[in-house]
């Protein structure tokens, strides 16, 4: 999108100085939340988290954003300084791995089922092949490939705000999902494919797309 995009709205923000007339200020108690190591309160919620996202990017190209789950405790603390992630089998696109070899910067939120804070941490990663790491991530004696190693530069506890907006955690609010194509159907139509959804499910099975491990 180039920036001739935006010339249909009024009001575009072009500097903090603007950003800040409008928001204010944080209070410094929210500037003074962020450390630059896990403590005790970071590994409890690391280790009761089964699923984050990870963000990287490519220099000057695109922003990626990816999800990473498996039970609670995956992400291993290594240190008061670093985590590790498995990588396990998915569609071999590996975006997060591509961006980071172009740029080691990562960005990572850590959920809880039922809870409303998230745990955020910013870092540099870097993609290794350390056999002990390795072998410590195994599921089912299925040991992963590589692993993301992530050295934490900054990490803070972001209130709830979001999740009671949304009600993200309160099933009562969960909308009917039946009528929503699945990734076969979206596959299908996304990259004009001339099949049906049970032969690119057959076909992706085929090919070790749908191991879990």
């Amino acid at each position: 999108m180039v920036e001739s995009d935006f010339a249909r709205f009024d009001g575009v923000i072009g500097s903090e100085t603007e950003l800040a007339e409008l928001i204010g200020t944080p209070p410094p108690k929210v500037v003074d939340k962020v450390i630059d190591r896990l403590d005790d309160i970071c590994r409890a919620f690391i280790a009761r988290s089964p699923f984050c996202i990870i963000a990287t990017a490519t220099p000057g190209t695109h922003i990626d954003v990816s999800p990473r789950g498996d039970p609670a405790g995956f992400v291993t603390v290594l240190d008061d300084r670093h985590v590790a992630i498995p990588d396990r089998p998915g569609n071999r696109r590996v975006d997060t791995f591509r961006n980071i070899l172009a740029d080691p910067h990562v960005g990572l939120i850590f959920l809880v089922p039922g809870k409303g804070e998230t745990l955020r941490l910013r870092g540099e990663g870097r993609i290794v092949r350390d056999e002990a790491l390795r072998r410590s991530m195994a599921v089912d004696g299925k040991v992963p490939a590589l692993a993301l190693v992530v050295r934490v530069d900054e990490a803070f506890v972001h209130c709830p705000k979001a999740f009671i907006r949304s009600g993200l955690w309160d099933t009562n609010t969960w909308p009917q999902t039946d009528t929503l194509p699945d990734i076969g159907r979206a596959m299908i139509r996304h990259a004009g494919l001339d099949q049906s959804p049970d032969d690119l499910f057959a076909e992706a099975t085929a090919e070790g797309l749908t191991t879990l491990y």
